[in-house]
């Protein structure tokens, strides 16, 4: 029952590259929470290295002290190589949660948010602003949901990925676009149904989404400071469905919503991997605990601290391990 939250202090929430111990209160806080809300033991651990190699060397060296590990606040390109190869060199479950967290939350969302609008995701196009842990994360989740990849666009700080940028990430192009008619984010949002912002605050207008199609689905989840204000989003246009990162307005994305539940079904099946169908089942459980009847653009998301949310994540992730072969009991 004792998971390991392990940081390096490179990408803590709104703050960016801190240091190991600067990050250590957040690391805390999060145990906090794993032990509030999930009945799960933990230590969190700061390692002062930023070399990737190093980095998973000493995860590895100290992984049989625990059931689980939750990488946490690790900058991207490197989080993609951290956790890859120690859920190759560990026979525990390792999740980086700003990626996987964000994931499953945001696509909860949306299942419902398309609900509500009508809409189906295999049909809709989704623009995503950002290309960090998360954002490709979310991006491979809503794949796995049924989005199609070629009515994806995906921004980063230089504008829209294209398939015949230079020098790309393998992460960034599994979502490069072949288009050659979008280059901006201004450009890449009209006639889109989705947007889904987790990059930094006020980039997206009041303009821009006017130019989205009908009942727009907006997901703004930087934080401190959204996309696109809640107020502003709203004064846009009457059909507008919002989500942020912020606890102060409705359907925030948040990710103490997954990880309690999602490591207390791991740890309850002894699971050895967290793997794409227990995120799907994470998304689906929590969607779920959103009634028909109570289903409404205001309410897509249950609150964040939902007691209903832990054993109904817990349940679906420990039966989506034994379905898919990685539980042990």
């Amino acid at each position: 029952n004792l998971v390991a939250v392990i940081s390096n202090g490179t990408a803590v929430l709104g703050l960016g590259d801190i240091g190991a111990m600067s990050g250590k209160p957040v690391m805390e806080g999060k145990g906090l929470l794993f032990k509030i809300y999930g009945g799960i033991d933990v230590f969190d651990i700061e390692v002062a290295e930023k070399d990737p190699e190093k980095f998973c060397e000493a995860v590895e060296k100290i992984a049989p002290t625990f059931g689980g590990i939750n990488l946490e606040d690790i900058k991207a390109p490197e989080c993609f190589y951290i956790e890859e190869r120690l859920k190759k060199t560990l026979d525990i479950p390792v999740m980086h949660d700003d990626q996987h967290g964000t994931a499953i939350i945001s696509a909860a969302g949306l299942k419902n948010a398309l609900e509500v609008a009508g809409k189906n995701i295999a049909d809709v196009k989704i623009v995503v602003n950002g290309a960090g842990a998360a954002a490709i994360s979310c991006t491979k989740l809503y794949v796995a949901l049924g989005a199609k990849v070629e009515n994806i666009v995906m921004l980063d700080s230089k504008g829209v990925i294209t398939s015949d940028r230079e020098k790309l990430t393998p992460q960034k192009k599994l979502f490069a676009t072949d288009r050659r008619d979008v280059h901006t984010l201004e450009e890449a949002v009209r006639g889109a149904d989705v947007f889904v912002g987790l990059s930094k605050g006020n980039v997206l207008s009041q303009d821009m989404i006017r130019s989205m199609a009908p009942s727009p689905i907006v997901f703004a989840l930087a934080n401190p400071v959204p996309e696109i204000s809640y107020e502003d989003a709203m004064a846009s246009r009457p059909d507008v469905l919002m989500s942020t990162g912020r606890s102060d307005y409705p359907n925030q994305v948040n990710n103490v919503l997954c990880f309690p539940g999602l490591f207390r079904g791991v740890l309850d099946a002894r699971a050895s991997d967290v793997n794409d169908e227990m995120k799907v089942a994470a998304a689906y459980a929590i969607a779920g605990l959103v009634s028909d009847e109570e289903l409404s653009a205001e309410y897509i998301l249950p609150a964040a601290f939902d007691p209903r949310v832990k054993d109904a994540v817990a349940k679906a992730v420990a039966e989506a391990a034994r379905k898919s072969g990685v539980a042990r009991i």
